[in-house]
């Protein structure tokens, strides 16, 4: 467990520090987007409401973070999709309209990996929604590139809202214990995590659960467990149709979905996350229904389809077909 630590801190050290560096120097590097970009778009799923919000893109370093991989495979099958092995990650958010409640699935960075993310609550309010009116946070996993958006400073960001997260992650990353076996260059990691997360629980505003799990109507836990203990999909259901929350299932869809079994050095428990991955993969292609992946190309939203000995991503179409009868 120790090496696993050491592999994922120095992994999120250097690929955060590597944005941060970007950031810090833009005469070297500039922005490749020189405007604010749209950053939530509309997917109705049977008679819900899905908002897919985007908390920004930040550059990550495939090939070097990619493990269970060929040489030169991750350059090879980027280049595929035009891509260099320097990939554009996305941190995307949802947001479910359901009943009288306003459910957000997961939170974005917060400030912490640099000005490239942090957009989350812009792009709520450009949906027209307000932090203080979030009743509640599916969390899928608590990194704090879900987890970082909950506070700004010691203000809660969510102050109305009721934290869902799977009890093993709690128990994990906001365990002293946990911490003090830790490599020193990973507990930076831990302390986020309580940074982050237990103000709320100090303020009881977090609900945790164990397993597959029905929160409300529609919407069910289902355990996912390899990338972290406690990694959890949601799944949203109405009208015969269907939307699972993949969280951290897929970092790079172009290698991970045409391979399952590569892995990634964030992945506490690159066994089960494999495993994980391949079940999940081949029953979004048997059920035929649409996911959503915080790291997919925002919008993140699309299905799995079987191509050769692996799979490919459809992005679901776009549609702005909105009128309003006369």
């Amino acid at each position: 467990m120790k090496r696993k630590l050491l592999s994922l801190s120095l992994a999120v050290a250097f690929t955060f520090a590597t944005g941060a560096a970007v950031a810090e120097a833009p005469a070297a590097a500039p922005p490749k987007a020189d405007h604010v970009q749209a950053g939530y778009q509309y997917v109705k799923v049977g008679d819900i409401d899905v908002i897919a919000l985007s908390d920004g893109t930040l550059p990550i370093p495939a090939d070097k973070l990619l493990t269970n991989v060929n040489p030169g495979e991750v350059a090879m099958r980027l280049a595929r999709t035009y891509q260099d092995t320097a990939v554009d990650a996305s941190v995307n958010a949802y947001l479910i309209k359901t009943g009288d409640r306003l459910v957000l699935v997961d939170a974005g960075t917060g400030e912490l990996y640099g000005p490239s993310l942090n957009k989350l609550a812009a792009s709520l309010g450009a949906a027209g929604y307000r932090p203080e009116q979030i009743t509640d946070i599916l969390i899928t996993h608590i990194h704090t590139d879900h987890t970082g958006g909950l506070m700004d400073g010691r203000r809660m960001v969510f102050p109305n809202a009721t934290v869902h997260i799977e009890r093993k992650e709690v128990e994990y990353w906001l365990s002293p214990e946990q911490r003090a076996r830790a490599p020193e260059a990973a507990k930076k990691y831990f302390d986020e995590a309580v940074a982050k997360v237990k103000p709320y629980v100090d303020a009881g505003k977090v609900s945790t659960f164990s397993g597959e799990t029905q929160l409300f109507p529609g919407i069910k836990a289902i355990p996912a467990r390899g990338h972290t203990p406690g990694h959890t999909f949601y799944s949203l259901e109405s009208r015969g149709r269907k939307l699972v929350f993949w969280g951290d299932l897929i970092h790079v869809a172009e290698v991970q979905l045409a391979r399952p079994d590569v892995t990634i050095v964030f992945d506490v428990d690159p066994r089960a996350a494999a495993a994980t991955r391949k079940r999940a993969v081949a029953d979004a292609v048997a059920g035929r229904y649409l996911v959503a992946a915080d790291h997919i190309a925002y919008p993140g939203i699309g299905h799995v389809q079987t191509d050769g000995d692996g799979y490919r991503w459809i992005p679901t179409p776009y549609v702005n077909d909105y009128y309003q009868a006369k």
